[in-house]
Order: C-alpha cells, then sequence, then structure tokens
C-alpha cells in the first residue's frame, strides 16, 4: 500500500510517517517510481507507535522497545527494557503531577488572598 493509504487507515499524518520512517520505526521499500509501498503489517505497528506517543513515549524510547518480543510468562508480559522504560515512565509523570499539585497550591493560595 502506499503512504496516503497507510495514513488513511491509522489515521496518522504523512508527515508523521515520514517521521516514523526517518526514526527507523517503519521502513517502506521504495517502488521503481521513488513510491513507498508498505505492507499490511506497518498498520498495525503504526497504530502501536501512536499507542505509545499517547504515553508519552519518544521515538527514541519506542525504537528501544516496539520489537521487544512478548513473553508468554504472564507474570512478566513483556519484555525487561519495556518494563524498565514504563517503570522509568511513571516515575517522571508523578514527579510531574508533585510538581503541578504543588504549583495548583500556590496559585490556589495567591487567588484567596486576593478574594
Amino acid at each position: 500500500m502506499l503512504i496516503k493509504e497507510l495514513s488513511m487507515l491509522t489515521g496518522a499524518s504523512i508527515r508523521s510517517l515520514r517521521y516514523y520512517e526517518e526514526k527507523h520505526l517503519i521502513e517502506p521499500i521504495r517502488l521503481e517510481n521513488g513510491y513507498r509501498s508498505y505492507n499490511e503489517n506497518v498498520v498495525e505497528r503504526v497504530k502501536t507507535i501512536q499507542f505509545y506517543l499517547g504515553l508519552g513515549l519518544t521515538t527514541e524510547d519506542i525504537a528501544e522497545i516496539i520489537d521487544c518480543p512478548v513473553s508468554l510468562n504472564p507474570k512478566q508480559p513483556m519484555c525487561k527494557a519495556a518494563y524498565d522504560l514504563y517503570k522509568t515512565k511513571l516515575s517522571t509523570v508523578n514527579k510531574q503531577i508533585d510538581l503541578l499539585q504543588n504549583i495548583r497550591m500556590r496559585l490556589e493560595e495567591r487567588i484567596r488572598f486576593f478574594e
């Protein structure tokens, strides 16, 4: 399929798809006319990339884990790299929440001062 069709199937812009290609997250084959052609498996891969981006991961983070084999052990359903990355991201998010809650508290105090 061509890049326009992949864009329509995934909701990702053509610009985003080219960016994913630049970051080696997806790899098309080049047709003789220079057009990019993607196989059907790329649709699911792009959706996975979008999911990870929605979690706040960077494309560099995604590149580290997108090809991680999924474990058949239910107690360890993902590769260690993905697990470590999720733990790090959660810690970062928790720090951001703490910071925002502190800012919120200070803003509420200032508002009460003016009321």
